[in-house]
């Protein structure tokens, strides 16, 4: 008998296994508040949200500056002959910059673990980390397998003893 893996389950293993991620923010610039949509490396904290180090410089993070709401596009489709039969899970939710006095060098320690190549500018003074509190997910398993989730679906529950 064959188990089918839990929406909730599909969108952590997407998170933890996506090399990358489809960041969609809102463009600023000329005020259009069209979608912007750019490539990103994405970790994940303890608890399963989204960190990301980001330069002040870029197009994205001065969407998020000026409206922190967007989405994380994680896609596990790659090598598939048929892409749309393959996992890809949309992440909404809020992406804020992370207080110099949180457990920022914990959470560095977490990215670069991840992207090693990323110490070349992680400590630039342009560069800081971010975390999406995430509201809900929207997950697209294949064909006729899509549905909506919770945060509390896809991120871990507080750990009351770390302090975050």
């Amino acid at each position: 008998m064959v188990v089918e893996e839990q929406p909730g389950a599909v969108v952590r293993r997407l998170m933890d296994t996506a090399r990358q991620a489809s960041l969609a923010t809102a463009l600023v610039r000329d005020d259009s508040g069209r979608p912007y949509i750019s490539l990103v490396l994405v970790a994940q904290d303890e608890r399963g949200s989204p960190i990301l180090l980001l330069s002040d410089l870029a197009e994205h993070t001065r969407n998020l500056k000026a409206e922190p709401r967007a989405a994380l596009l994680y896609d596990g489709t790659s090598g598939l002959a048929d892409p749309l039969t393959g996992p890809r899970a949309s992440i909404l939710g809020r992406i804020e910059p992370i207080a110099a006095s949180g457990p920022v060098s914990r959470l560095t320690a977490r990215f670069l673990a991840r992207y090693p190549t990323a110490a070349s500018y992680a400590d630039f003074a342009d560069f800081r980390l971010y975390r999406m509190t995430v509201e809900r997910a929207h997950l697209v398993a294949g064909f006729g397998r899509i549905q909506w989730l919770t945060a509390a679906d896809v991120i871990a529950a507080p750990d009351p003893t770390t302090q975050d």
